[in-house]
């Protein structure tokens, strides 16, 4: 077992993109449809109504999918994908918190202390002259060194700005539209701040020999 490959390691492995993405998004869904739908599902298996209200069902069920999903990663591509490990260890162990406490405020600060560690991490390795977004994005397209820098400081931002968001929504509005928000109110945000990158990638994008000979 071992985490992400090096950008540019031509021995790394990778999953089919749809796979991957299910993987990536599923425990998020797992988790809207438990909080959404949670008491119709205790209603239909009684024993899941010792857990409590919907969103602790779905805290638990969150926790299930996470795990389910790295293990079937490490599975197929023999390694850990970085970004989604931290944040399945975030998920569990502030849903343990949630779980034990019966306080819904862990889970609601995970997506503040993933995002401000992902943004720590990406900042503090360019301080060491790291661009640690290359680990992550490597397989998608390839940068050169400057344009790793670039936008490695551009996601590192961007993750705070997530976290602020987050503190923002959940201070401010019920559970359930925090977790509404957090599955259809997110995503969308980051596709946006990743359409708008395309320029920068396309600046400092590297081509293959066959591309440069088309």
């Amino acid at each position: 077992m071992e985490l992400e490959h090096a950008p540019n390691d031509s021995t790394r492995k990778e999953m089919a993109p749809l796979l991957k993405l299910a993987l990536e998004l599923g425990p998020l869904g797992v988790f809207f449809l438990f909080n959404s739908r949670g008491e119709q599902i205790a209603e239909s298996f009684p024993i899941l109504q010792k857990v409590g209200e919907p969103i602790f069902l779905a805290t638990a069920a969150f926790m299930v999918a996470i795990t389910i999903s790295l293990t079937v990663s490490l599975w197929l591509t023999k390694r850990l994908p970085i970004m989604p490990l931290v944040s399945g260890v975030v998920v569990l162990v502030f849903g343990a918190l949630t779980l034990w406490l019966h306080d819904e405020l862990f889970i609601k600060l995970k997506p503040t202390i993933v995002n401000c560690l992902f943004g720590a991490i990406l900042l503090g390795g360019l301080f060491f002259g790291k661009s640690l977004l290359g680990y992550v994005f490597d397989s998608a397209f390839k940068l050169t060194d400057e344009g790793w820098r670039k936008l490695t400081f551009r996601w590192g931002i961007f993750f705070f700005v997530l976290a602020a968001i987050n503190e923002i929504v959940w201070r401010n509005f019920s559970t359930d539209f925090w977790v509404n928000f957090k599955v259809f109110g997110v995503m969308p945000i980051t596709l946006i701040f990743t359409m708008t990158q395309l320029p920068l990638i396309q600046k400092y994008a590297i081509m293959d020999e066959s591309e440069k000979e088309g």
